[in-house]
């Protein structure tokens, strides 16, 4: 397997991991806690871009499916991620990590409007940045942002942080006899229905040749490890062949 790499990275992060114990919202220690780990990545010499999701706060596919108009939850969610963004830039800035925000709703005021440009003499200059509300649209999810704007951004790799150690073909906290893959093409990944990204997030980065690294966000040293080319303790999507182990 190659080296990947990991020059600039787009890192998309579960909404989730800033809410405290199992209290919806935003925890302060929760956000320092993932602040630090995203402070630990960029000193690894990578040129850093975020996505987060809204899960602490709202779901919009959640919503829509009690009966609420699936166009109005989504610009809720897309909201609420705007939340998280401010609520991570505080925490970056306050760990000495330089740390711009730029949303898909013009927001004017209050955070920067995407802009392509813009966004990668951020990254040039060595800043983290933070994609919020979505792609400004709904009925596209937080990982099929993170996947556009991998692709705007010409990210050489694709970091999705989840709560196991990789791509699996069920749920291993459910099904104890789940298959752990080293490596899974985007072919397998689309048409087995892999619960870690959406389809949409696969084909895109499928397209343009962006390969996607499955890890857990909470396992010790990961960054540095998959960072160095250690792939043990993580899954690659990507065109090689489906590998498992």
């Amino acid at each position: 397997m190659a080296k990947l790499d990991c020059s600039r990275v787009l890192l998309k992060l579960s909404g989730e991991l800033l809410k405290g114990g199992e209290s919806a919202g935003v925890d302060s220690d929760a956000v320092s806690h993932v602040a630090a780990r995203v402070r630990d990545f960029r000193a690894l010499g990578v040129e850093l871009a975020l996505v987060i999701g809204a899960g602490n706060i709202f779901r919009g596919l959640t919503a829509s499916r009690r009966g609420m108009d699936r166009t109005c939850a989504d610009y809720m969610g897309m909201l609420a991620t705007v939340i998280n963004a401010l609520a991570l830039r505080e925490a970056l800035e306050n760990q000495g990590v330089p740390t711009r925000i730029q949303s898909a709703i013009a927001m004017t005021g209050i955070i920067e409007p995407f802009d392509q440009v813009v966004a990668l003499d951020h990254l040039a200059a060595g800043r983290v940045l933070i994609f919020a509300a979505g792609t400004g649209h709904p009925f596209f999810t937080t990982d099929t942002t993170a996947a556009l704007r991998a692709c705007q951004i010409g990210a050489k790799c694709l970091f999705k942080a989840t709560k196991v150690d990789g791509v699996y073909s069920a749920d291993p906290k459910v099904n104890r006899d789940a298959t752990r893959y080293r490596q899974i093409s985007y072919t397998d990944a689309l048409r087995q229905r892999l619960n870690v990204m959406d389809s949409t997030a696969f084909s895109l980065c499928m397209d343009n040749g962006i390969p996607i690294v499955v890890f857990d966000f909470e396992e010790k040293d990961i960054f540095r490890r998959i960072v160095q080319g250690d792939l043990s303790r993580a899954t690659l999507v990507s065109e090689g062949e489906t590998a498992v182990g």
